[in-house]
């Protein structure tokens, strides 16, 4: 079963989870700050993927890492659910998918806006209200830089991408340029 499919199914069952418990936004956060720990630690995947590490060190492993995250009960038995079914690999997913259903549980879309250098606050509030204009809906915008961008800006908005980068638009006169191989 692809990873996909399975962080879809826990994803669901938290988002139930965190309905009912009125903890939903507290635990997508959480499971935000888990994947964050899980992908930027190689000692952590290894301890947790590794089958010579005793499941009960992994466990402890998942416990120590959950108190220092301050991680409710809710979040860690949910991690402690994927090592114990040998799903922790759909960690990153899990939290990623988890935080799609409840953005459009709420109505609100989720734009990524990758732009050259920070730019000011107006010019994101500005884009902000332009793109909930274009969609309908209230728009929540994440803020990345990538220097080789050159210049511009390039927005995600589920499986939409705007690219407006001068790196794109050079690359597409050089192509126009260049005759076919």
């Amino acid at each position: 079963m692809s990873v996909s499919i399975v962080a879809r199914r826990y994803a669901r069952a938290v988002l139930e989870i965190g309905v009912e418990l009125g903890q939903l936004d507290g635990i997508v956060d959480e499971m935000a700050a888990f994947a964050a720990a899980w992908e930027t630690s190689p000692e952590l995947r290894n301890a947790i993927e590794n089958p010579l590490v005793a499941h009960a060190a992994k466990k402890a492993v998942i416990g120590e890492v959950a108190d220092r995250l301050g991680i409710s009960p809710t979040t860690r038995h949910t991690v402690l659910l994927l090592v114990d079914r040998r799903r922790a690999r759909a960690l990153p997913y899990l939290a990623q998918t988890l935080r799609e259903l409840a953005d459009a549980r709420k109505g609100l879309l989720r734009a990524e806006v990758t732009t050259a250098a920070p730019l000011s606050d107006t010019y994101y509030a500005r884009l902000e209200a332009q793109l909930e204009k274009m969609t309908g809906k209230k728009v929540v915008v994440d803020r990345k830089t990538d220097p080789l961008l050159i210049a511009g800006v390039v927005t995600r908005i589920g499986d939409r991408i705007l690219d407006g980068s001068l790196r794109t638009r050079l690359q597409s006169i050089k192509d126009s340029l260049m005759p076919p191989a």
